[in-house]
């Protein structure tokens, strides 16, 4: 009898310890699919060329991460983004460019005109799509053939309100006469706005004075020049160079007791008097909805029309305003301070 007990808790033991070694197992299945299932996600590689580290081009990028989000594509899980900055020289941005062509990137991103120009060059033989954002002219910048029909490349172009901008100067400066402008002679979006700024001038009677630079060394003497050349003003554009260098240009202007205006918020924020002001996120954000489309494969980057993003607000520093002594014209009593 006693042996016939101990014959059963045997068993019992026995088949528990099966059970147990069974729903092991099945755990054990469930995680190696979980990770099948992970390890079959594709990841695409996304190369990213930011040409100069200042915060316009920072918001595009970060305008870009949301813009692919909302289309289902995150960092880490279903896209590898490798964002790189050419700290506003052009020899970097053509090596990185190249580089990420050699690894076979997915999609490159080029944020600003010369970083978009080094990305198409690197890879126009590779069948590797490019998207650029932050780009004001790029038929001028032979990215594209027309903005309706891109066919090489795609993306959004930042056209700056520059009729509203000298407006806007001119309220600020009801008896100015000139102009000061810095430009890069070898970034087209810059020669683009410098010609249509110059012919908008004579109707609100300004005369623009001009200077080109080649590099981000000479930002800083040819705001010196313009000083000396008695300008009321000096007004930047979206020029890389200038924005990388803005400090010594406002340094420059702020000891003639002369105002910079910007062309966007941050460079309010960081010292200039006023701008119409472009939303940068905005411009990124509607870059990242055209990535998508590319890497889903709905649509090639030759398909896709460039995007025009020219809707401004004007904004204005009250602290510049009031150390210069300049008192805020009626007309934009309701704009926003970038101090509030």
């Amino acid at each position: 009898m006693k042996t016939c007990k101990r014959l059963f808790i045997y068993l019992i033991i026995i088949s528990m310890v099966l059970a147990l070694t069974a729903c092991a197992g099945s755990q054990s299945n469930v995680e190696t699919d979980k990770g099948n299932s992970n390890a079959n996600t594709e990841v695409l590689k996304i190369g990213v060329i930011q040409y100069a580290p200042h915060a316009s081009l920072d918001n595009c990028y970060n305008g870009l991460i949301e813009g692919l989000k909302e289309a289902g594509f995150v960092e880490g899980k279903n896209i590898k983004i490798d964002l790189q900055n050419a700290m506003g020289e052009q020899a970097n941005s053509d090596m990185i460019a190249k580089n990420m062509v050699s690894s076979k990137y997915d999609l490159i991103v080029g944020i600003a005109t010369p970083a978009a120009m080094s990305a198409y060059s690197a890879s126009k033989d590779s069948g590797i799509p490019v998207i650029f954002t932050a780009v004001s002219d790029p038929i001028e910048a032979k990215l594209v053939k027309t903005l309706e029909a891109p066919e090489y490349t795609t993306g959004t172009s930042d056209v700056l309100p520059l009729e509203a901008q000298i407006k806007m100067i001119r309220a600020f400066l009801p008896k100015g006469k000139k102009i000061g402008i810095i430009y890069t002679t070898g970034e087209p979006n810059s020669l683009s706005h410098l010609e249509s700024f110059k012919s908008l001038a004579p109707k609100y009677g300004f005369e623009i004075v001009e200077i080109g630079v080649t590099g981000p060394s000479e930002v800083a003497s040819a705001a010196s020049t313009l000083v000396a050349k008695g300008v009321d003003c000096i007004n930047n554009f979206t020029d890389n160079n200038v924005v990388n260098n803005l400090s010594s240009v406002i340094h420059a202007a702020d000891n003639a007791n002369i105002p910079v205006f910007g062309s966007e918020v941050e460079q309010v924020k960081n010292g200039c008097l006023a701008s119409e002001s472009i939303d940068y996120i905005s411009l990124g954000k509607e870059t990242g909805k055209m990535a998508a489309m590319v890497l889903k494969g709905e649509k090639k980057v030759g398909e896709i029309p460039v995007a025009l993003i020219s809707d401004s607000e004007p904004v204005y520093n009250e602290e510049v305003l009031n150390r210069l002594g300049i008192t805020l014209p009626e007309e934009y009593k309701n704009s926003t301070s970038v101090n509030e």
